[in-house]
């Protein structure tokens, strides 16, 4: 049988049920290939960004390398970490009178703090949309097969009350019903692959950023960037 008639006929005959479920598989699928368009889109913008990060570091002092950075707004996650390390350096200076800031908390410390926040930050909005791919490949699966055993059931209610259970009867409606379950794997198969794509990607641009994030630490603490071991 032709799938599309199967879900035409599906669709026209079904109950409110059935539906529903069709529906909610149709969201689920355009959600889930959404997101993971949109992210891999947003994951190649951080990474032609690493090449502003090479020229950061040539520049003499913090304030000169913050030039280097042409999109200042928007998801600029290494401008946001050096902006603030920027700001925590200015801020810890300012309150040089406040004598009891400087002795709860050393130069090093505070900035530590400041730029593990920002880091964290940066994080959950990097998360953003994988929970929603984890939620759909786990449970795209049950959804269609809700659908096939809610579609049997009343395939087999009818052929009950017609009297009749030919094999040309039973195949139909069963068939159609199993397509339920076809769709539930086919919406559950991509968002399991790219939520782990992503997730892999995420993890190393988190990376990057905490190496960048290690970096401006030294750089504010003792003037110069740690050096790579070769």
């Amino acid at each position: 049988m032709d799938s599309k008639v199967g879900l035409l006929n599906m669709w026209l005959t079904g109950d409110w049920v059935t539906r529903f479920v069709l529906l909610l598989l149709m969201i689920m699928s355009m959600s889930t290939w959404f997101v993971i368009f949109y992210k891999s889109v947003k994951h190649f913008t951080y990474e032609k960004k690493l090449q502003e990060i090479e020229i950061f570091w040539t520049k003499t002092s913090l304030k000169e390398g913050l030039k280097c950075f042409d999109n200042k707004t928007g998801d600029n996650f290494f401008y946001e970490l050096a902006t603030q390390a920027d700001v925590a350096l200015q801020h810890f200076q300012d309150q040089k009178s406040d004598m009891q800031m400087q002795h709860s908390l050393g130069l090093s410390e505070w900035i530590t703090r400041s730029l593990q926040r920002t880091l964290d930050e940066i994080t959950a909005k990097m998360q953003i949309g994988l929970t929603l791919l984890a939620s759909v490949g786990s449970t795209a699966p049950f959804v269609g097969l809700f659908g096939t055993v809610w579609g049997i059931y009343h395939a087999l209610m009818r052929m009950g009350v017609s009297g009749q259970a030919t094999l040309d009867q039973v195949a139909g409606p069963v068939g159609e019903s199993l397509i339920m379950t076809a769709l539930g794997l086919a919406v559950a198969i991509p968002a399991v692959l790219g939520y782990n794509a992503l997730l892999r990607s995420q993890k190393s641009m988190t990376a990057k950023l905490s190496r960048f994030a290690h970096d401006l630490h030294a750089l504010q603490i003792t003037g110069s960037r740690i050096r790579k071991v070769s």
